[in-house]
């Protein structure tokens, strides 16, 4: 088995270094490919959350929460324009989480950034969205 992957490695290599040396390449694509394509980006449209980490930065409850979590949210963003920041609401809390991380080492790598300003921060597993993936055509 790692013999036909070396060898279709090898075979690779040498199609992409032909072509690079002739200037082309032609590119027989089965109809199926541009289905599973069309079947994604429809999944895309309907739900593009999943499973991932986020930061959780702030949550409070009662009378003033709700302008607390904004202004809490503004600072963020001046401070982190690079991260993005969700405020949500789940009975009774309000809740500012950042970031869109797919594993807990990414998240862990950020909240090291965001820690210095924000002592209670901490990683916690959330829903989050899908990178952008833009189809050429």
């Amino acid at each position: 088995m790692k013999r036909f992957f070396l060898l279709l490695i090898c075979i690779a290599s040498a199609v992409v270094s032909y072509a690079q040396s002739h200037g082309s390449l032609n590119v027989h694509q089965d109809d199926r490919i541009e289905s599973l394509i069309s079947k994604q980006r429809s999944l895309y449209k309907i739900d593009s959350s999943f499973s991932g980490y986020r930061i959780h930065i702030f949550m409070e409850i009662g009378n003033e929460a709700l302008k607390h979590a904004e202004e809490v949210k503004r600072q963020f963003e001046r401070a982190f324009p690079d991260i993005p920041i969700y405020l949500t609401y789940a009975e009774p809390y309000f809740r500012l989480r950042a970031g869109d991380f797919r594993n807990r080492v990414e998240a862990e790598k950020c909240l090291r950034r965001i820690k210095p300003r924000y002592k209670e921060a901490f990683v916690t597993a959330d829903k989050i969205y899908r990178p952008k993936i833009s189809f050429n055509r």
